[in-house]
């Protein structure tokens, strides 16, 4: 299945569950060229209760993840198609929390997500020639936003995996989302994942994390569209509450079927 360029191997977890498969699996699977080809593995199967969905993410590199945003679009759409919940309204169960989530026409979906603390300055990270200003932002995983000139001007491989591990970012690390403006105002935006160690198309989590943190500098609001590095459109919705934090935070997005198939 594809999230906006994201894609993923998706498994009913009903016919196979995490414990029959090794990272070095994962890897093999994930593997482009040699194997299917994807950004991560997920498992989706029933939840705790009737109408629930479970969904477990693991990384390219067979790391395990607790939350991924287009994994989880895609894990709607999945669990929707198999029966397993409702399409007009699922619990999606994730190790990051559970999250009221819904399957949309022409392969959409949307999700409901936890509130989220404003983004915030990470104290001994240093920005380089082109980058305006950094915050970091924990949607279920962290993500670190940046500000750029021009995104496609960033060279991703080499800075995105600098800061990635960044000391000021340890021990974790984190994604890293540089965003700029185009001339019209439109918001695009690059991701270097962690897990994968290297670009996506698309970062679901991230593009909330981008949008929280463009209110946070004064130079937009939710509801924002941002065009991922797939050209799709990532949309997100959240309000700023008088805590400072953003609440009611919605992300809408693909979560589209690509091929069936058996893994042998």
């Amino acid at each position: 299945m594809t999230g906006s360029g994201n894609d993923f191997v998706m498994l009913d977890a009903r016919v196979s569950t995490p414990a029959d498969w090794t990272p070095e699996d994962m890897q093999a699977v994930c593997a482009r060229g040699t194997g299917i080809g994807a950004d991560g593995v997920v498992f989706v199967g029933p939840g705790s209760h009737a109408g629930a969905a479970r969904m477990i993410y693991y990384n390219a590199d067979g790391s395990h993840a607790a939350m991924c945003g287009n994994a989880a679009l895609c894990s709607t759409t999945l669990a929707a198609h198999l029966s397993i919940g409702p399409a007009e309204g699922i619990e999606l169960e994730t190790d990051a929390g559970t999250y009221r989530s819904r399957s949309l026409e022409g392969g959409r979906a949307e999700l409901h997500l936890a509130p989220v603390e404003a983004p915030a300055a990470v104290s001994g990270l240093a920005l380089a020639a082109g980058e305006r200003q950094a915050v970091l932002s924990r949607v279920g995983v962290p993500h670190l936003i940046v500000l750029v000139d021009d995104v496609d001007q960033v060279a991703l491989m080499e800075r995105g995996r600098a800061l990635r591990f960044d000391p000021a970012l340890a021990p974790e690390g984190a994604n890293v989302n540089f965003i700029s403006a185009d001339a019209s105002g439109s918001w695009r935006m690059r991701t270097y994942e962690r897990g994968v160690e290297g670009e996506t198309l698309a970062c679901g989590t991230g593009a909330v994390g981008a949008g929280c943190a463009i209110q946070e500098w004064g130079l937009g609001q939710p509801p924002i569209n941002i065009q991922s590095r797939s050209d799709r459109i990532i949309g997100v919705r959240a309000t700023k509450a008088h805590s400072g934090r953003y609440e009611d935070v919605w992300l809408v997005g693909e979560g589209r079927m690509v091929f069936r198939g058996v893994i042998t």
